[in-house]
């Protein structure tokens, strides 16, 4: 007597009284006809989800870390905490969600979390409300499907549902407790609750797995969502690392560190020497253990200093709670950060808050001509996501997202995606805005550039930033190791990328050829004047010579491009040398690094090209950011390196060599003997990576936006 079911929905218990049930037949099997229920009318859903059976696996571990989504009429109306690493996930979560329309079925996706990437699609199910009785609980079971893979097994989901009406008084109260809960989860799957700082200082006895009786090894370390690699020793098997990092705790009792050590190798897979795990929980906050993690199975041990701190001011609000627009607020934090107050915590520099206002004229990523975009900001390894804003191509946050600063010359990251329905996101476009580039309380119009922020792609973005530092904090910041980012995009082999670090390595030798050249032509007297000066220059240099003037020269330098060399300028040789060569996209589709079944011996020749290419491309960095030093790029760190050269300068003169010489030489070696765990770093190169290079001064450079991309410009101008 009963119909079919539309859906793959199992309940539990009594087999066949439940699909009478939700077929609206009377389950006392007398043959009535159980009413239907106004579709119109307001309900309230009550919905226990307790667990997932044989979910997919989409890490590379043979593991997922799953979260579920509840949709209704395509808004999304629940989200689930992650549970990390686990294809049998219990949540035991409940949710009570407001219906209007019960032919509106429910629409429940599965995802797999990846920080600082696409979230991976783990399968969806349909729960049609039309079926259900009020205020009778049933156990269901649902499952999951890829509708482009409809015969793949996705595993299933086991949830208690249960249908009350409510009368339309209740309405408006029930709705904005449920954007609330949402809301307030939303913004709680997204802030850390506290940091792991981490130092890998070495190993011991690790075990050989090179035919010459070593190892090359790396360690890599897995918190959550969060991943780490350090960098390879070669030919030991006692390496010296030395790497300092740190990791978001996102676990309120403090998690499970995981680390593996790695022998790379080139040519094939690398091999595994050994892991070990570290149980956070157990270890004391604001206090720094050194600890001695021994492998398993003896293959080695592992020397680590770890501390565990409070978290940083990462936030998220509505635009109605704005921190910075409260004036005594304000000026508490201006306080907080005054340059008087240097000497308090120097790895807190300040803060930047940024609201993320709305969009104009996006690109259609839908059949519908619409799109779904919502917004994600980066600064670092922070990351802050809007809600979603669905079927438009103008759409409004309101967001406030706020940051702390622990480099000034960090870059934030603007991407806006598309929500796809079962697959990942698209891309809609990015915009990166160095933190030196912000004028506070100035709300503005990005144009929206491409993956590789080389070109504009369709749409604009509206934001409006505040920075707010500590100018002593941030010079002394700039002299130490920037912070690396967790998630970076693996080397691939470019014809493109290796033409382009190809000519601006080019452009570097030439340089210096053509300065070997102006000097080379004094000598040769062809033009007698220049010659003439540049005689009595060197005679005059020489004979008055002292070692202090040689930060002097350098002072000299920036000052005449400072004055003589207008921003135009600097900024436009930059990027009319950069832009021919941007024009073209990189070459994603590469076959020669993308195909798969090569012969193992190319693998070796992959490698060299992409170790000469990354060459390259330090090399040109080098010279670019030397360059754009004396260029005024970035007039924090010219008027930085000004004060160093005047500080450097002053005490050459004042002070014999000899004894700045003893006094450096005997730091370097007591160094080691007042912190033997100390990480040695270059203040120099330090300074030098906070400069941007050409391809980095193309990628922040504002674009102006066309008439035609606005179409709030086009209303006002035809208001007929």
């Amino acid at each position: 007597y009963c119909q079919p079911l539309r859906l793959p929905v199992e309940p539990f218990g009594n087999i066949w009284d439940n699909v009478c049930f939700i077929q609206g037949i009377n389950a006392a099997g007398n043959g009535g006809t159980q009413p239907s229920l106004p579709t119109s009318a307001m309900y309230q859903l009550d919905i226990v989800l307790k667990k997932g059976n044989n979910l997919a696996i989409r890490d590379r571990g043979g593991t997922s870390d799953p979260y579920v989504k509840f949709k209704i009429a395509g808004k999304e109306v629940f989200r689930s905490k992650i549970i990390h690493k686990n294809l049998n996930p219990v949540w035991d979560e409940r949710v009570c969600l407001i219906v209007d329309n019960l032919q509106e079925p429910l629409y429940i996706k599965v995802f797999d979390y990846d920080f600082g990437l696409q979230d991976d699609f783990m399968g969806s199910a349909y729960l049609y409300l039309d079926s259900l009785e009020l205020q009778r609980p049933v156990d269901v079971r649902l499952d999951l499907q890829d509708p482009h893979c409809p015969d793949q097994d996705l595993g299933s989901l086991e949830l208690a549902v249960t249908l009350f009406q409510r009368s339309t008084e209740d309405r408006e109260a029930l709705r904005q407790a449920q954007n609330l809960r949402l809301s307030d989860l939303h913004r709680k799957s997204q802030l850390g609750r506290g940091i792991v700082s981490i130092r890998l200082m070495e190993g011991r006895n690790l075990i050989p797995m090179d035919q010459n009786g070593l190892s090359d090894p790396y360690v890599k370390f897995k918190l959550g969502p969060l991943k780490y690699k350090s960098k390879t020793i070669p030919k030991t098997l006692n390496p010296q690392w030395r790497e300092q990092f740190d990791l978001h705790l996102y676990d309120e009792e403090g998690g499970i560190l995981e680390i593996s050590v790695w022998d790379k190798d080139i040519g094939r897979r690398d091999d595994f020497i050994g892991q070990c795990q570290l149980d956070l929980s157990k270890l004391s906050r604001e206090k720094t253990h050194k600890l001695e993690l021994e492998l398993e199975e003896h293959k080695g041990m592992l020397v680590l200093l770890v501390t565990l701190t409070a978290t940083v001011a990462v936030s998220i609000s509505d635009l109605s709670v704005n921190l910075l627009d409260d004036p005594h607020e304000r000026q508490q934090i201006i306080k907080r950060y005054s340059p008087l107050r240097w000497f308090f915590n120097l790895k807190d520099v300040g803060i930047v808050q940024v609201k993320i206002l709305r969009a104009e004229g996006l690109m259609a990523a839908d059949v519908t001509g619409k799109s779904d975009p919502f917004c994600i900001a980066e600064l670092c390894n922070d990351r802050l996501q809007t809600h979603t804003v669905y079927k438009t191509l103008n759409p409004e946050w309101n967001k406030v997202f706020t940051f702390n600063v622990k480099d000034i010359h960090s870059v934030l990251e603007i991407t806006v995606y598309d929500e796809d329905r079962d697959r990942s996101a698209d891309f809609l476009g990015k915009v990166a805005i160095p933190l030196l580039n912000i004028r506070n309380s100035e709300q503005k119009a990005y144009v929206l550039k491409n993956k590789e922020l080389t070109g504009p792609t369709k749409g604009v973005i509206f934001l409006e930033a505040d920075t707010i530092f500590n100018a002593v904090k941030a010079s002394l910041r700039t002299f130490v190791p920037p912070e690396q980012k967790y998630i970076e995009e693996e080397a691939k082999v470019s014809k493109q990328m290796l033409q382009q670090n190809f000519n601006r390595v080019k452009r570097c030798v030439l340089f210096l050829i053509n300065v070997g050249s102006y000097i080379n032509s004094c000598f040769q007297w062809e033009s007698p004047r220049r010659s003439l000066c540049a005689f009595l220059i060197f005679v005059v240099v020489v004979w008055n010579f002292e070692i202090y003037m040689v930060p002097l020269s350098l002072l000299l330098l920036l000052a005449w491009n400072y004055f003589l060399l207008g921003k135009e300028s600097r900024e436009g040789s930059v990027v009319s040398d950069l832009l021919e060569d941007a024009d073209e996209e990189y070459d994603k589709d590469d076959k020669d690094s993308e195909k798969k079944g090569f012969l193992d011996k190319l693998y070796v020749v992959q490698d060299v090209i992409i170790t000469v290419q990354n060459a390259l491309d330090e090399v040109a960095c080098f010279g670019e950011r030397v360059k754009n030093t004396f260029n005024w790029s970035v007039p924090f760190l010219s008027w930085l390196a000004i004060t160093v050269l005047c500080a450097g300068a002053t005490l050459i003169y004042f002070i014999p060599l000899r004894f700045i010489v003893l006094v450096w030489g005997i730091n370097k070696f007591i160094k080691k003997l007042r912190d033997p765990y100390i990480i040695e770093t270059n203040e120099l190169l330090d300074f030098l990576s906070r400069v941007p290079s050409d391809v980095q001064l193309v990628q922040y450079k504002d674009l102006k936006p066309e008439t035609s991309q606005s179409p709030s410009k086009k209303r006002r101008n035809n208001p007929g």
